[in-house]
């Protein structure tokens, strides 16, 4: 297996990232050959990780026994639903059935894989494909709330010239909010780059990544009881780091703890549920996105041709 030319490691800012992180904890390179791997999601009744490799088009397994294998192909550009983009699955969810809910690049939807995961095929049912009569960007990240409702993300990096994109029909990058009845609310437009999006598990309040590299920034909105937001704040800027470490904020989970494991600059940042940053997983790459196992013992990173992971407590 190709090693990366940067050994990864962990830098320690703050003593307390050891409450999630056992000292000396090795980083392990699990696959790789990846144009850019994305979309991390732990498959509890099959023991594996799935993953997407955005521009190939397809979604990967990978387990202890088989190693890497190919899960899906196509994920989420069809020739049968060509809607201008060229680009397949991203971010990736499971409901609260176990059915498998897909970001789609190409199709510039979210989706449900109409299979079970055991047994996956590339036919899919659109469960939200328009705002306001107007096709989204490019569908990039996804969360499920505890009711089955759906918090998403829409940044253009799905289309070819992004923001100036002649096939761009929306004026704005999107967060919206997809209840389980189906109906769509635009939550905030104000983002130059939604991205990573993750929801607390007491569901109090919700994390958006901007993969902005002159707003490099993690937005935190309060909610009510409807999931309604009452605030919005800057929860981490760490906009000083980009022009020395690969990656922008991207992908991130919140684990049981309350700790926020946050793909950015540098790799996977950690941080306190107050905004501290307690250290960085170094993968030396720019890494899109990262998982928990459903144990949350190990954490799993897509970290640009490679695959990795780290044990966590």
């Amino acid at each position: 297996m190709l090693q990366p030319e940067t050994a990864p490691s962990v830098q320690v800012i703050d003593n307390e990232i050891y409450k999630v992180l056992d000292k000396g904890t090795k980083i392990e390179i699990l696959a790789d050959g990846f144009t850019w791997s994305e979309g991390p999601l732990w498959l509890p009744t099959l023991q594996k990780l799935i993953f997407t490799d955005v521009p190939e088009n397809t979604i990967y397994s990978w387990d202890a026994k088989y190693g890497k294998q190919v899960y899906l192909k196509p994920s989420g550009y069809t020739i049968l639903n060509p809607n201008g983009g060229t680009e397949g699955a991203n971010g990736l969810i499971l409901d609260h059935n176990g059915n498998l809910i897909i970001c789609q690049h190409g199709n510039r939807s979210v989706a449900r894989m109409d299979a079970p995961v055991n047994e996956p095929k590339p036919n899919f049912e659109y469960l939200a494909q328009k705002y306001d009569s107007k096709l989204f960007n490019s569908p990039n990240d996804i969360c499920l709330s505890r009711s089955g409702d759906m918090y998403f993300t829409d940044p253009p990096y799905g289309l070819p010239k992004q923001d100036n994109d002649p096939i761009k029909e929306l004026t704005f990058n999107g967060v919206y909010l997809l209840k389980k009845n189906g109906t769509l609310i635009l939550l905030d437009s104000t983002l130059t780059r939604p991205n990573g999006i993750a929801l607390a598990k007491d569901e109090k309040y919700m994390i958006v990544a901007n993969s902005d590299e002159k707003n490099a920034i993690w937005v935190k909105y309060m909610l009510d009881d409807d999931k309604n937001i009452i605030s919005k704040s800057v929860f981490a800027d760490m906009t000083h780091l980009v022009a020395t470490q690969k990656g922008l904020p991207d992908g991130l989970k919140i684990h049981k703890k309350g700790y926020i494991f946050a793909t950015g600059p540098g790799g996977v940042l950690i941080f306190h549920p107050d905004g501290r940053h307690l250290g960085t997983i170094n993968t030396g790459q720019a890494t899109a996105n990262c998982a928990f196992d459903e144990n949350e013992s190990y954490l799993y990173m897509t970290a640009h041709k490679y695959l990795m992971r780290i044990k966590i407590k």
